[in-house]
């Protein structure tokens, strides 16, 4: 299955392109990496000899508890495919070849994704990347093509990992001391390590399109082009984890947690639309009312009908929930409107352009399930012909009707009970997820927080 973009971005490479800089020692390693539950890229580095020889037209190997741990790297129970009693066994990272890239940001280093199987050759169908994968595919046997991009935002802070660590993550100097948004001076404070980060993602085969300030203290956001959804999935996974390590090479940190402070949360809209696979029609665009087709509009109607229990694939953590908070651009109603950013879902462009942007989404989302879950809501839509209710025109905040949850105790809920999430990714993933989120639940229900701390230790 190849996704990438393709060797014609400059920083992507060809077998015969890696061969060649091996052998004139440009490159002597490569990263074989993977986008684990939490989103995180996860593999080894392999010297490069040896992946050419051992690994590039077979595959690497890996303990499969890569997919059953929590965010501290602990084994945890619960996990059908990964335990005690299975025996912590390896899956295999097959390199997918057409994404093979540098990494202009480590030394001669390249780096391509890998798919994950079992042994026997099975597809890990837990894998995040082989969810979204399936979804592809069914778009695929009718003729169609997702596009996908997804707008990561991030706050900077001066302190290292290391300092903010010690700090224990508070009193942190954030880059900026104001609200920066769309603010050419206050981006220029931090435009060197900007820089960085586009030129470095630029040289590992992204689209940049352009950078820009946010409201948060310190906040920013690069923008990529859009590009085959699986593809802009890998490109999200590269990106985000280079700019931490860009950012710690500067002595710096950056955070994508949803909801880093008590201002305005991270965000990551997703925009998508889908197209005739040959030939790239426009097959959301009509002549029907706010420029959409029938299918567009079955389409964003199975967007807003599916939104409640599949929400656990776009806010996948305790922290992503509090950044649902009226007035803050982050949506609290399941509502859709024409360039309106009070719903969750809001529908931009026309013609080619027209797309569906998804704006419930943070920063910690794994991109992989959240475009797999609007590509199966769409589809849903789609195969029902369902009806697509009249937009918000105003301020959707003022809508209460339709709530996104409000914890992720309440996505749990909803996602453990919905007969469109087994359908569409098989019980197995469906409860595999589930396990990810009690997994979460638990470790939180038992920590004692600087809130309570406060709130409790003199005065209770």
């Amino acid at each position: 299955m190849t996704t990438a973009p393709g060797a014609a971005r400059p920083g992507m490479l060809t077998m015969e392109q890696l061969r060649v800089a091996i052998a004139e020692g440009e490159i002597d390693t490569v990263v074989l990496a993977f986008t684990d539950m939490q989103g995180r890229l996860q593999g080894k580095r392999l010297a490069a000899e040896f992946f050419l020889e051992e690994v590039a037209e077979h595959y690497s190997e890996g303990c499969n508890y890569l997919l059953a741990v929590d965010v501290d790297m602990n084994t945890v129970d619960g996990y059908a495919m990964s335990s005690w009693e299975r025996g912590y066994g390896d899956f295999v990272l097959v390199p997918d070849m057409g994404t093979l890239r540098r990494v202009p940001w480590h030394a001669a280093t390249a780096m391509v994704i890998a798919d994950l199987t079992w042994l026997d050759g099975a597809p890990v169908v837990a894998s995040p990347r082989q969810i979204l994968a399936a979804q592809t595919a069914r778009l695929a046997e009718r003729g169609l093509v997702a596009l996908a991009g997804t707008e990561l935002e991030f706050v900077v802070y001066r302190d290292s990992y290391e300092q903010a660590a010690a700090k224990e993550y508070r009193h942190l100097t954030p880059a900026n001391q104001y609200n920066v948004d769309y603010s050419i001076l206050g981006t220029s404070r931090i435009e060197p390590l900007l820089r960085r980060i586009r030129l470095g993602m630029a040289g590992a085969g992204l689209y940049v399109e352009s950078a820009k300030g946010e409201c948060n203290l310190g906040q920013h956001e690069i923008a990529f082009r859009y590009a085959e959804a699986v593809a802009t999935c890998d490109n999200h996974s590269i990106y985000k984890t280079g700019a931490k390590e860009i950012a710690a090479q500067e002595g710096m940190s950056i955070t994508f947690m949803a909801k880093p402070n008590a201002r305005e949360g991270n965000s990551c809209h997703i925009h998508l639309s889908v197209r005739g696979a040959v030939g790239g029609a426009a097959v959301m665009a009509g002549d029907g009312a706010y420029g959409l087709s029938k299918l567009g509009e079955h389409f964003l109607a199975g967007q807003l009908a599916a939104m409640r229990e599949l929400t656990l694939c776009y806010a996948p953590n305790i922290n992503s929930y509090k950044r649902y908070v009226p007035g803050s651009f982050a949506p609290t109603s399941v509502r859709w409107g024409p360039d309106n950013r009070t719903c969750a879902l809001r529908l931009v462009g026309h013609g080619h352009s027209l797309r569906v942007e998804n704006r419930t989404p943070g920063g910690d989302v794994n991109p992989y399930l959240a475009v797999a879950a609007m590509i199966a809501a769409g589809l849903h839509g789609v195969d029902h012909e369902l009806p697509l209710e009249p937009p918000v025109t105003g301020n959707a905040y003022a809508d209460t009707t339709a709530k996104v949850p409000h914890t992720l105790r309440d996505a749990l809920d909803l996602w453990q009970k919905s007969e469109l999430a087994r359908q569409a990714f098989g019980a197995e993933v469906v409860e595999h997820y589930a396990n990810y989120a009690r997994v979460e639940l638990t470790a939180y229900d038992a920590a004692v927080t600087d809130w309570e701390l406060r709130r409790c230790f003199e005065r209770l």
